[in-house]
């Protein structure tokens, strides 16, 4: 819900999903049916807002209340848009999915070339660990790695290892952060021992990108 203001983007973009008449107009169709492949080219441009660091955002929408009616045509419009960013667009696309394995069950991260897991240190974090490992595999998602969110320990890193998750860093318990969050500022600007950990962890990540970059160069080939 605050993700927009940890990046430091003021004004958020409206959720795709309460665009229902561009929703209609792209994906519906007479008798209650959809179109499954509706356009979406110029949805990022239109509809994203871009952050002080160069991110364009865009919050894809949820089903707000019961009996809402059918939501085929939001979600063959929505899956259409998540195949053009990562398939299409030549920029890194990051998908910020609700805490759980909902995401799994319907396939929306099929095709992603990175999964990060963000385990709390406890029990029931790395059993939600371990199920996103098997789920994410049976949707062709094989690369995992970890992020331990308000510190960990040697155990937690021990129980990720032997899943066969890396870790890729640490974020430490850091009242900054909680501080930052009550002036609605972002953490970035803000700073502190979390911000510091989570820049490693960027460079950290930024590696794996370029190797999956240069494996798909070299299947290309």
């Amino acid at each position: 819900m605050n993700l927009a203001s940890s990046l430091g983007v003021e004004n958020p973009p409206r959720p795709l999903t309460d665009y229902k008449d561009l929703i209609q107009e792209r994906a519906g169709a007479e008798g209650g049916a959809f179109i499954y492949n509706p356009k979406v080219d110029d949805i990022a441009g239109k509809y994203g807002v871009i952050g002080p660091d160069g991110v364009r955002m865009l919050v894809m929408g949820t089903v707000d209340k019961g009996g809402s009616g059918c939501m085929c045509p939001a979600s063959a419009f929505l899956r259409a848009l998540l195949r053009h960013l990562m398939l299409r667009e030549k920029s890194a696309v990051i998908l910020d999915m609700e805490a759980g394995i909902e995401h799994l069950g319907r396939g929306t991260t099929r095709g992603m070339d990175l999964m990060i897991v963000v385990v709390e240190p406890g029990a029931r974090s790395l059993e939600t660990a371990e199920r996103i490992k098997r789920l994410s595999s049976e949707i062709g998602v094989t690369r995992l790695t970890a992020v331990i969110n308000k510190g960990g320990s040697g155990k937690v890193n021990q129980k990720l290892e032997e899943l066969g998750i890396p870790v890729l860093g640490e974020i430490p318990f850091d009242l900054q952060l909680m501080q930052a969050d009550l002036e609605k500022r972002a953490p970035i600007d803000v700073g502190g021992e979390a911000v510091e950990a989570i820049k490693e962890i960027k460079e950290k990540l930024m590696v794996i990108v370029e190797e999956i970059r240069k494996e798909g160069e070299g299947a290309k080939k």
